[in-house]
C-alpha cells in the first residue's frame, strides 16, 4: 500500500496515467495550457515528514507528477495535507475549497482550470492507486 506522496505512489500515479490523451481533456480558456505544456506545483507545508512539493507537469501530450521542483510552475497551489489527502480521496471539491479560502493560488489561474479538467480525466484511470493509498 503506497503512502500518499511518497515516491512510490508518484511512481503509481505515473503509471496509471501512462496512457491518458491529455489532448482530450479540456483546455479551453488557458493560452498557456492550450499549448500542451504546462507545470503546476502543490504545495503542502505539514505534509507528514515536512513540506513537500509535488509538481504536475503536461508536455508532449503526456502528463507526469513529480517530487521535485525541477520545472517553474505556471501556477502554485498550497493546502493543508488533510485537504491533498481528501481531493485525492475525492471528499473535497476543489472549487468548494478554493472559495472556501482552504487553498492558495498564485499564477495562472486558467493553467489550475486545465489542470483540474486533467486531474478528473486522470481520476479514471486511478481507482485502483485512490482504493490502495493509504494517508
Amino acid at each position: 500500500m503506497p503512502r500518499f506522496y511518497s515516491p512510490e505512489w508518484v511512481d503509481a500515479f505515473n503509471a496509471g496515467v501512462a496512457d491518458l490523451d491529455v489532448g482530450a481533456t479540456n483546455s479551453e480558456g488557458s493560452l498557456v495550457a492550450s499549448s500542451g505544456h504546462f507545470c503546476v506545483a502543490q504545495s503542502v507545508p505539514d505534509a507528514p515528514g515536512g513540506e513537500i512539493t509535488v509538481t504536475l507537469l503536461v508536455t508532449d501530450g503526456r502528463c507526469s507528477l513529480r517530487l521535485d521542483a525541477t520545472e517553474t510552475p505556471d501556477v502554485t497551489v498550497s493546502l493543508s495535507y488533510a485537504d491533498a489527502a481528501a481531493l485525492s480521496r475525492g471528499e473535497l471539491d476543489a472549487s468548494q475549497a478554493l472559495g472556501a479560502g482552504r487553498v492558495r493560488v498564485r499564477g495562472d489561474l486558467s493553467v489550475l482550470v486545465a489542470a483540474q479538467s486533467l486531474l478528473r480525466a486522470a481520476a479514471e484511470c486511478l481507482g485502483d492507486l485512490r482504493a490502495a493509498t493509504t494517508y
